[in-house]
Order: structure tokens, then sequence, then C-alpha cells
């Protein structure tokens, strides 16, 4: 038996069970592989609370027919009984209106507390959106790759920027050097030649090739100067960017498949990984000891496009070809949801989680993007509009979560729409003369980067409200 403690704020405790069916992991062979054969006392819990929440929302239902029927809307209570499938008779009641009353009172009152950053549609009214939007985001920086630019991320204190490439290489930059360059009219790229003073500014500070195939996933360490590259060479490579000569990595993990798509946990100890296989897996960054959930009907029927995991820790995400989304428990590494058909069949591209944990935020090859609410598997909002048939790539938030961006791959533009309304808002026209591959928004500045075939990386970035004029 293997138990770690430093996962999450739980225990893990994880039952060395292999049935000797495929994994997809090389490291099967060396007894580095894992298989996960037992539900931890957190799935039960997580259980309970998804049966209290289906008690409560059944109470609510209640409520409002019972609210209806004592305004005299006998036939509307009547339809949403039926509708609702409520079998007990619900007898004429003001309770509802009440409970409301009081509610707002409170809120006038200010008694309820910050409900938290983000989107959060239970406890939300009119909101007050602060954030620029995507149209007056303007480009500061280009670098460019020698291929296609395929994929980019920030630091978790949005100070770094690391894109890579299909001509195997990364680059890593500085996001304060970018803006400084971006104060002058033209935006500035590091194909420019540049004098010895001026390469003590330069934006790139690290580029790094370890890998022999196309770079197709980055994610910075939460808490060290360490940088996790996924490829298709089937390489998982860590970077220790805090010495300025790093060329190579200083850890490399080895798969069957080629990857695409890495996400830390939190503590920044464990990396998840989805490759061209249908098995999500567990690393331990220390040991590189593999871990898989032993249960077959967990897993996708096709390749994993994307995993994520939530702030939380709680949970994490995956995306499939297979047009499905599954969520799994942080702790027992078991499935406990999954979305069939999350777009109508199609191929899933992307799926990320709100920074309350709350919802998660999808995007597919139906040209869609779409909001859905855990606590209840319903789809709260569907951003249409951007075409996405043939390529991959991911729906976003912006730093405050008040917009949802989305390339748009017939016009190489960036769609974006109100998050909570579903409002359509102004393209933003990105200079781009291909396909974009990758957009990742900076979580805190109002930044983000767009990666493109046209071999850049586009550095966008606004000032804010100040001279915006709708």
């Amino acid at each position: 038996m293997v138990c770690n403690s430093t996962l999450a704020n739980s225990t893990w405790c994880l039952v060395v069970a292999c049935d000797g069916d495929d994994c997809g992991s090389e490291s099967r062979d060396q007894g580095n592989c894992r298989c996960l054969s037992k539900l931890s006392d957190s799935n039960q819990l997580l259980a309970g609370k998804m049966s209290e929440i289906v008690k409560n929302r059944e109470q609510l239902y209640k409520l409002i027919i019972s609210q209806l029927r004592y305004d005299g809307y006998e036939d509307i209570a009547t339809l949403v009984g039926n509708t609702v499938n409520t079998l007990e008779a619900c007898a004429p009641s003001a309770k509802l209106f009440k409970i409301v009353s009081r509610s707002l009172s409170n809120e006038s009152q200010g008694r309820i507390g910050n409900v938290g950053e983000g989107i959060d549609l239970e406890y939300e009214g009119d909101v007050i959106v602060n954030s620029p939007p995507v149209f007056m985001y303007e480009t500061c920086y280009v670098t460019a790759h020698k291929a296609p630019c395929r994929v980019a991320c920030f630091t978790k204190d949005d100070r770094l920027v690391a894109t890579g490439s299909v001509d195997n290489s990364i680059k890593i930059l500085d996001v304060d050097r970018m803006i400084a360059k971006g104060i002058s009219d033209v935006p500035a790229n590091d194909s420019q030649p540049q004098s010895g003073q001026q390469m003590e500014s330069h934006p790139v500070i690290r580029t790094l090739y370890d890998h022999s195939e196309a770079v197709t996933s980055l994610e910075f360490h939460p808490k060290l100067p360490i940088l996790a590259s996924g490829s298709r060479d089937r390489t998982i490579k860590l970077f220790d960017f805090s010495k300025p000569s790093i060329k190579r990595a200083f850890k490399s993990i080895q798969d069957a498949y080629g990857i695409r798509s890495i996400s830390f946990h939190p503590t920044g100890d464990y990396l998840l990984v989805g490759s061209e296989h249908s098995t999500v897996r567990l690393y331990d960054i220390n040991t590189t000891q593999c871990f898989v959930s032993s249960n077959p009907h967990d897993h996708h029927v096709g390749p994993i496009t994307m995993v994520s995991y939530a702030p939380n820790a709680k949970l994490y995400a995956t995306s499939s070809k297979d047009g499905s989304v599954k969520i799994w428990d942080g702790v027992s590494c078991r499935c406990v949801i999954t979305f069939g058909k999350a777009h109508n069949g199609a191929e899933v591209s992307s799926v990320i989680f709100t920074r309350n944990s709350k919802y998660i935020l999808t995007s597919g090859k139906d040209s869609t993007a779409k909001l859905w609410e855990l606590a209840t598997g319903n789809c709260m909002n569907v951003y249409t509009g951007a075409t996405q048939h043939h390529h991959r790539t991911q729906a976003v938030f912006n730093q405050s979560e008040d917009y949802v961006l989305l390339p748009d791959e017939k016009h190489n533009t960036i769609y974006s729409w109100d998050a909570r309304t579903g409002e359509k808002q102004k393209n933003l026209t990105t200079g781009h003369n291909n396909i974009i591959r990758c957009i990742y928004h900076a979580s805190s500045i109002p930044a983000m980067v767009t990666c493109s075939d046209d071999f850049r990386a586009r550095f966008w970035y606004t000032k804010g409200m100040a001279d915006f004029k709708m």
C-alpha cells in the first residue's frame, strides 16, 4: 500500500492493485505505475453533498409552486409541478416571498459577506463590470518561433509567460519588459537588432531546448521556479528556470503516448497528464511514480484533449475527443460526474474551472463554448458565433471572469461574450495571418497571449478603463 499525505488538504491512500490492463504508461514495466482500486471517504462525502443539493432543489421547487398558488397563478403552478416532477401536493404559501424579502434586507444592510471573486451565478444580481473588454487590448510584443506556435501559459503571479512551438523550443518572457516595450506606438518583436543595453531589458529571458518533437503543453509550478512541458515525443520535462544558463531539463518523465495537456496540483507535488491515450494519469513529480484509476468505466474512450485542476484541489476535469467531459474526485481519483455529448457529440477541445471551483468552461468543435454548474450538472450559458470545426483551441475567461474569450478560426479574430448573460461583445482583430491555436489570459491583469500557426506569439495588454469610451 502506498500512502501520500501531501496531496491537497486530505490524505491520499492509494491501494496497489494493478489488474494487468494497459494504463498507457511505459513506467509500468519499471514498477512505477499504481492503479487506484478503493474509494476514499471523500467520495462518500461528495455523494452525500450531491444528495443534499438535490433535496434542497426539490424544496425550492415546492416553495415556488406554493408561492404561485398563493398569488393565484394556479395554472402556472400546475405546469411547473408537472415540469419538475413534483409529486407531493403543495399548499398555497407566501413562505418564499418572506425568505426572499428577508435575504434582500440583509444584503442591503451588508450582512451577507463577500462571496468571492469571479463569476458566481448563485449569488450575483446586478454586476458592475469594471474590467476592460477584449477589443481594447493592444499588442505590446511579438515573439517568433521557427515553426507554428501552439501553446502558452503565465506564471501564477503573471510575471512571466512561456511559449512553445512545433520547432521543439520553449521561450520564457518577462511580462513587465513586454509591457514596457509596448509603450511605443509600434509593437516590438524579438527579431529586431539589440544593443548590449537593450539585451538587458530584452523580454525573452530563457530559451529552452530539450524536446525532440513539437511542444504541446506548458505549465508553471505554482510555488517554485519550475516549468513543466509536454511534447509529442512522449516526454514531460521539468526545467529550473532560476538558472540563467539553463537549456536542458533537470528531470524527464517518459510516457507511452504523445502528451496533449498537463496541469499541476495546487501544491505542486503532482502533475495531471492527458495524452493521446484515453487514460488520465497522475505523476508524483518527486518520484515520477504514475497513478491511474483502476475502474475501467471511469476512463474516456478517446484521446484526452485537456486536463485541469480546480483551484481548491478537490476536483479535476478532463475533456476528450470522445465528446465527453469528466469531473474527478481529487482525492480518490475516481470519476464522479460525466457530461456525455457535452458539445452535441463533437470533440471537446478544452475544460477549465472558475476560480471558485463551482463551474467549468468548455469549448468544442461544434463552435460553442459552454458554462456548466457542477452542483446541478446544468449548462448555464452557451456562447455562440465563433467558428471552431477543424482546429482545437481553448475558451478562457479574462482576469475577472466577466468575459469569455474564444478564437475564431475563420477570421483569426478573438470573440468575446459577457460571461453571465452570454451577450456578444465586439471582436478583437489580432493581426495573425494564420490559425490561432492557443489563447491564455493572465489571472490578475488585463493581459493575454495568442499563439498562431503564423509562427508568432502575441502579447496583449490594456491599461484599463481610463480611456475606454463605448
